[in-house]
């Protein structure tokens, strides 16, 4: 399978470097990243809200190594939400923070990152917007969580992201799943031993399913985060079954994926809200799309060959 072996190149120095140089890279970055600062990615808020659509801002990158750079990763969310404000943006775009960027992985990482989230967090709620806690890889999620049930005491519409592929995943959904949270499903995009994770698509499939049941039956909003043309027809139904109106769930996409279906769901009645990342430190959010899908390896495959 080729999924674990991009993964695994997304964490090495050396295929960053090769990647990056590669002529068709831009091609392809430029399909998945909507640009590098926030004066570029504006005219896609204001053009997906003039659509019906939501957006959800993403500032990649995750490779933090000191504290400086952490606080430098706070700081460009606050710019970010500063724009949202004098734009009046902020009830169509919320955030997704990646912890890892705040300083999770470092020395007396979780007490940093929550001191470095919470401003981000105040200021969003601040501009009438929230934030969404991104979900990593398994060894970082009970401190995630732990964040996240902090951050909630003040501001209740903070929300997290579960992976379907953890074997945890259920029993967090049944915690989640309580008037008030917002919680975004997802199948799951890291590297994950078998020890943690299912490794099988369709029983990965069948995960899901059964945690987004559990999600739409709670108390609670689900944001389904899925492409899967199976899947986003099963919440509907499910939905439909725990007499749930169409504004008390939303689905969640990738930008550049499917934009077709974005506007389709939409024009439905249906929350669509389309998954924005943006900055220069891309590649190992690119490297994720890549081995989510073998269609994306293949378009990036004929980028490069077409632009030797």
């Amino acid at each position: 399978m080729l999924g674990p072996v991009i993964l695994a190149a997304s964490r090495s120095d050396r295929m960053r470097r090769f990647i990056s140089a590669a002529p068709g890279t831009k091609q392809v970055v430029d399909r998945f990243i909507a640009g590098e600062t926030v004066d570029q990615v504006v005219p896609i808020i204001e053009d997906a809200a003039a659509k019906g659509l939501e957006v959800t801002l993403d500032v990649v990158g995750e490779d933090i190594t000191t504290p400086e750079q952490a606080a430098d990763a706070r700081d460009a969310y606050l710019e970010l939400i500063e724009r949202l404000k004098d734009l009046g943006l902020g009830t169509r775009a919320e955030m997704s923070v990646k912890l890892s960027m705040f300083g999770q992985a470092l020395d007396g990482g979780h007490e940093l990152a929550l001191a470095n989230v919470r401003p981000v967090v105040e200021a969003a709620a601040e501009i009438g917007t929230t934030v969404t806690l991104d979900a990593e890889d398994h060894t970082t999620l009970d401190s995630m969580f732990a964040i996240h049930e902090e951050l909630r005491k003040d501001f209740p519409q903070t929300g997290c992201v579960i992976q379907a592929y953890l074997f945890r995943t259920e029993d967090d959904a049944r915690r989640l799943a309580a008037a008030g949270s917002r919680v975004r499903i997802v199948k799951g995009a890291y590297k994950e031993p078998a020890s943690v994770a299912y490794q099988d698509k369709a029983e990965i499939d069948k995960a899901y399913v059964r945690i987004l049941r559990i999600l739409m039956e709670g108390a609670g909003y689900p944001m389904i985060g899925s492409h899967d043309p199976r899947l986003i027809a099963i919440a509907q139904e499910l939905g439909r079954k725990a007499g749930r109106k169409l504004d008390e769930y939303e689905f969640q996409m990738l930008y550049g994926i499917r934009s077709d279906e974005h506007l389709r769901l939409a024009a439905e009645g249906h929350r669509m809200r389309v998954y924005t990342a943006y900055g220069t430190d891309w590649y190992g959010y690119f490297m994720r799309r890549l081995a989510e899908k073998p269609a994306n390896l293949l378009f990036f495959g004929r980028s490069i060959l077409t632009k030797g």
